[in-house]
């Protein structure tokens, strides 16, 4: 154990010993000097600070010093109230304030003690209170700020992260202030309470037991009881000090007394205002040549500061300028630009609304809704969604990139509404035609005016910002799989490691890497199944990653052992589910046609029965699309994988299930039949 630390340690129990066993006068003379020396090193923190974080072992510090005082405090009234002295610092102390006269030294450390407990300790306390409640009050907002500069792109991943812990640390930093003012506040109740103890039951054992006369136990009481009040308030005031100036320091540029400095010295003409103020008290029977003096400081003072003001302009410009100029030559700046962003927003310049909070828009609070949305839906944390305005862009046009590829774009009218029918022959609302961006049904623009009337008729509207707010989830959750790169991978798996880390190490880096992981996650988000469920994923890993490492095997596999998942993502109330079955034919000449490399195993089938297939699959997909219902495929385990891989192409949105991917508890009801000729 460091030195340092065990020195701490042991303070703590000898101060515990002090509120036991008596101590001699010149060890509590050092002890006394110590208290002193403690409380003037503390306030000289607290006053070069910048912030108050900086000091964030302040409030348990603070308990360490009371305790301390107390302990002080009663082992000098023990040696007061048995023995009469208190060491030589008690003793200078009294004599020095009380003199000659015993009633006016006493009244000059009344007044010191009312000053600390109702100016200094009660202002401490109430300052820590209220900065406490307005510290844990600002919390949500702080966070919310954190969370938009980060979807907007300004900090990165990092920078958001040590932002949220800062913002923590100042609620528990002023939540533990408004506890640890209370012990300043008690430590001056029992300074007073003590000091009475001192003076009453001093005169008492000094007349009573040790047969003194009054004036003579007076003097001697009375200058010890100042004394050692004396020596206990002083440090308690000192420590109250800082108290109060750390609960009230505001982040700046520098500690306490540039701080000062700088601001209250930041307009110098107004020096010359008190100038002449002063000058002119000077002609009133006040001492003429005092205040003549200090109007002279003063207007010196603001000649002097202006004039410094003047100077360092041109060089601090001159500075900024070569400062800009070197930053262009750097090769970190030409680094910085071949950097690209994984999701992209850009929109022309009439939607900018849209994203400028000062004109109302929530652009940046939705995107963060979509991603802790998309988390709990695909189980992956979805990067940062830069967004910028694009003048090449038509006005009303977006556009998003994934990857720097253009993906989707769209077009708003922000004073519109999008009104979507569910009858497209329903034409009785007049509007601008158009499709929803999302999902490419018929739509139109329409005005305010007509707003209502669109929705008593049925149709169902949606202000613009929930239109692209729409568009970005199903953009993203379609392209889900191709943001899931092996950083984003390995990022999952450190954190499945917490809770699971026996199981992380059987599955990788052996017998599966990073890689590996990653084709299986991505193959299940590319059909849109979540993989929020890890630790059944990895179990399934580690228990068939010994028979193959083929991983779009081990992805059959992974959709089977998460067979209740998606029971319930696709069966109406978990109990019955409309399919396309396949025939027994085109299932064996699926089987049939397999072939079996190295490599891997892929689908070899002639042109004509591929195309058969899809042909009939899509009729069927025709059918159930005029009864509004989802596409479901259901065919055996060996051939799921290649006949999903086969329609594809062709029929993204078909949903291809095995029979080992449902629960037994699933009644399936065949609405159709996948054949072939």
């Amino acid at each position: 154990m460091k030195a340092r630390d065990l020195s701490v340690l042991l303070g703590v129990i000898l101060i515990i010993v002090m509120l036991v066993i008596p101590l001699p006068g010149w060890l509590l003379s050092i002890f006394i000097l110590c208290n002193i020396t403690l409380a003037l090193i503390v306030i000289l923190v607290s006053m070069n600070t910048q912030e108050a974080l900086q000091f964030s072992i302040f409030p348990s510090l603070l308990l360490l010093l009371t305790l301390f005082r107390l302990g002080l405090n009663v082992s000098t009234t023990r040696s007061i109230l048995s023995e009469a002295e208190a060491g030589g610092v008690v003793e200078t102390f009294g004599t020095f304030v009380i003199g000659d006269n015993p009633l006016v030294g006493f009244v000059v450390f009344i007044i010191l003690v009312i000053i600390q407990f109702l100016v200094i300790t009660k202002g401490s306390e109430r300052v820590s209170e209220v900065a406490a409640r307005f510290t844990l009050d600002a919390m949500p907002g702080k966070q919310m700020s954190i969370d938009a500069d980060l979807n907007a792109g300004l900090i990165s991943e990092q920078q958001a992260k040590a932002r949220r812990e800062k913002v923590e640390n100042e609620a528990d930093f002023h939540g533990s202030m408004d506890g640890a003012s209370k012990f300043v506040k008690g430590d001056a109740i029992a300074g007073i309470i003590i000091v009475l103890i001192n003076i009453i039951f001093g005169l008492i054992i000094g007349m009573v037991q040790m047969d003194m006369p009054f004036q003579e136990a007076i003097n001697t009481y009375m200058r010890l009881t100042v004394g050692d009040g004396l020596v206990s308030q002083i440090p308690a005031l000192l420590i109250a000090t800082a108290t109060g100036i750390v609960v009230t320091r505001v982040a700046g540029t520098g500690n306490l007394g540039s701080d000062v400095t700088g601001q209250l010295l930041q307009y110098p003409k107004l020096l010359f205002i008190a100038a002449g103020t002063i000058f002119l008290l000077g002609l009133t029977p006040i001492n003429f040549f005092l205040t003549t003096v200090i109007a002279g400081v003063l207007a010196l003072s603001g000649y002097l500061l202006l004039k410094q003001a003047e100077e360092p302009e041109v060089d601090e410009v001159e500075e900024e300028v070569q400062t800009e100029s070197s930053a262009m030559k750097t090769s970190e700046n030409v680094v910085s630009l071949i950097n690209m962003d994984p999701i992209e927003f850009e929109f022309g310049y009439a939607l900018i609304p849209l994203a400028d909070t000062n004109q109302g828009g929530d652009l940046l609070d939705r995107i963060i809704m979509i991603r802790r949305q998309l988390a709990i839906e695909l189980g992956i944390v979805i990067p940062v969604v830069r967004i910028r305005d694009n003048i090449q862009l038509n006005p009303n046009e977006y556009q998003m990139k994934i990857k720097g590829n253009e993906v989707a774009e769209g077009e708003l009218l922000l004073d519109h509404y999008l009104a979507m029918s569910p009858d497209i022959a329903d034409d009785d609302i007049d509007g601008i035609d158009t499709k929803e961006p999302a999902f490419g049904l018929p739509a139109k623009w329409i005005n305010e005016e007509v707003k209502d009337e669109a929705e008593l008729s049925g149709y169902t509207v949606v202000d613009p910002p929930s239109v692209v707010s729409t568009h970005i989830t199903e953009v993203i959750k379609k392209h889900a799989h191709t943001l899931l790169g092996r950083q984003e991978t390995k990022q999952l798996i450190d954190h499945l490691k917490e809770s699971y880390p026996i199981l992380v190490e059987e599955v990788t880096p052996e017998p599966l890497s990073i890689g590996d992981i990653q084709k299986v996650l991505a193959k299940l988000l590319k059909e849109n199944i979540s993989i929020r469920n890890l630790p059944v994923i990895f179990e399934t890993l580690a228990d068939f990653s010994k028979l193959t490492n083929d991983t779009e095997l081990l992805g059959e596999y992974v959709r089977q052992a998460l067979s209740p998942q998606i029971t319930k993502q696709y069966a109406e109330d978990d109990s019955s589910l409309k399919v396309l079955t396949v025939s027994g034919k085109v299932e064996k000449l699926l089987a049939e046609n397999i072939q079996q490399t190295e490599h891997g195993n892929y689908l070899a089938l002639d042109p004509d029965s591929q195309q058969e297939i899809v042909k009939s699959l899509h009729n069927e997909a025709e059918k159930l699309s005029l009864q509004e219902e989802t596409a479901i495929v259901l065919c055996s385990p060996a051939v799921r994988m290649y006949l999903k891989q086969l329609v594809e192409r062709f029929l993204p949105q078909v949903v291809v299930l095995s029979y080992n991917e449902l629960e037994p508890t699933v009644q399936v009801q065949s609405v159709g039949v996948v054949n072939i000729q």
